[in-house]
């Protein structure tokens, strides 16, 4: 069968792009995938390495948990955001290593990739602190599989209380939360309104009542990076809303049936989700470079490697720092001005210009804490709350949602949700390997 026109021509483009410089990209988050598409008219070939197929809008995970959006909705295959990029190729694979000599990525099943310029992109994955139990019995959110885990056993609590009502006394119907930065908050506040909008109506025979939500925080506050009135509007939300937080207290061990607090208290339940903290992907720490706290890779002040020129490190996995010598937050617009300021830095290069320090810009912070409920702040100083800043977080989401299907079945779940409070995405699937199902 001969080609198509268009097909000749994709092929000729792609035949003349295998002799421009060689940029590989590791990771399909918020920074990789911003890169490859910032590089579309760059005279370079790309190629972009994931261990998975699919950009996640990580955000939203914790919807997913909750029974108000299912996966799709939120992930979207690599190959179709970037297919019409003729300079653009996807690799499926897992990267063990580089050899930095010879200017090779190694993925797990041998095959290496030669790059001339290489960019580390991997992000984070979630912290335990080396706590006794957390790895065991806790549950991580930071893919959509663990999402539909945690969705799974926490709807699995009902089933199993509604057919022995006395699991309530060992904390069947407890949900803990450890951690109360925005994830933490916005979980917490998800979990109380699936309980009383959708679990209350689906268990007309359970007491539902006695379900409980806590928040638990090692800090005096929730929310680090928002001004004390933001805080203290959260906590006082959540609170109004039947979550109990419990602010300065640490985990000192975790089991399957229980959290032990520092000072010796108990909490009885048989579901603990883990959002405390983060710290570098493992590939860090496989490569021989210099590390900082949490597992960040060392970086020059333009986020090349001290030593690899070539090499640029991007989002949560770079310890880049402000004028004040500060780590900068580990968040999803770091990583995606990180992005735009590697593919400027490429392009001085070739003019022949030295590289400028990469200046992150802080355009402010938002959180939801459940229906009509949120708080935002501006770099200006403004600060909303309540109804309008949960607008504002709704809008700002679906605007930073890749892709128009994306963004309409969001939306349109979220209508759904707000109009009739009940949520459509509550199957019970991907509970092969949770924590409920070794014990």
């Amino acid at each position: 069968m001969m080609a198509t026109r268009d097909s000749r021509e994709m092929l000729g483009r792609e035949d003349r792009h295998k002799d421009r410089p060689r940029v590989v990209i590791v990771g399909g988050g918020f920074g990789g995938l911003r890169l490859a598409q910032v590089l579309e008219d760059e005279p370079v070939q790309v190629t972009l390495v994931d261990r998975r197929n699919f950009h996640t809008f990580q955000p939203l995970l914790y919807q997913v948990a909750t029974a108000m959006l299912d996966p799709a909705a939120i992930a979207r295959s690599l190959r179709a955001i970037l297919r019409r990029q003729a300079n653009v190729e996807v690799r499926l694979g897992t990267v063990t290593g580089v050899d930095w000599a010879a200017k090779l990525v190694l993925l797990a099943d041998g095959t290496p990739i030669a790059f001339d310029t290489l960019v580390l992109a991997t992000g984070a994955v979630t912290s335990d602190y080396g706590i006794e139990g957390v790895a065991e019995h806790a549950f991580p959110l930071k893919s959509p599989e663990e999402a539909l885990r945690l969705r799974h056993h926490v709807l699995e609590r009902f089933e199993r209380t509604l057919a022995d009502p006395a699991r309530i006394e060992s904390g069947e119907l407890t949900f803990s939360v450890v951690g109360g930065g925005p994830t933490g908050v916005e979980l917490a506040g998800a979990l109380v309104e699936l309980i009383d909008n959708v679990v209350r109506k689906d268990f007309p025979g359970l007491d539902v009542d006695r379900a409980h939500v806590v928040l638990i925080e090692a800090t005096d506050h929730l929310i680090d990076p928002f001004h004390p009135r933001s805080r203290e509007n959260a906590r006082h939300t959540l609170e109004s809303r039947g979550v109990e937080v419990r602010l300065g207290t640490t985990v000192e061990a975790v089991t399957a049936d229980a959290v032990h607090l520092a000072g010796g208290a108990v909490v009885p339940t048989r579901t603990l989700i883990w959002t405390a903290g983060v710290r570098a992907n493992p590939l860090a720490d496989r490569l021989g470079l210099d590390q900082t706290q949490g597992g960040r890779i060392v970086v020059e002040p333009d986020l090349s490697v001290p030593g690899h020129p070539d090499v640029f490190v991007i989002g949560d996995l770079a310890a880049s720092r402000d004028l004040d010598g500060n780590l900068h937050p580990q968040m999803a617009p770091l990583a995606q001005q990180g992005a735009d300021h590697v593919a400027a830095q490429l392009r001085r290069r070739r003019q022949g210009l030295a590289t400028d320090r990469f200046d992150y810009r802080n355009k402010g912070v938002m959180a939801t804490i459940g229906r009509n409920a949120a708080v935002a702040e501006l770099p200006n100083g403004l600060r909303f709350r309540g109804r309008l800043a949960w607008v504002m977080w709704l809008a700002l989401h679906l605007q930073r949602l890749v892709g128009y299907r994306s963004r309409f079945e969001v939306l349109t779940s979220w209508a759904w949700n707000y109009l009739t409070t009940d949520r459509t995405a509550r199957l019970m699937v991907g509970a092969a390997d949770e924590p409920s199902t070794r014990r």
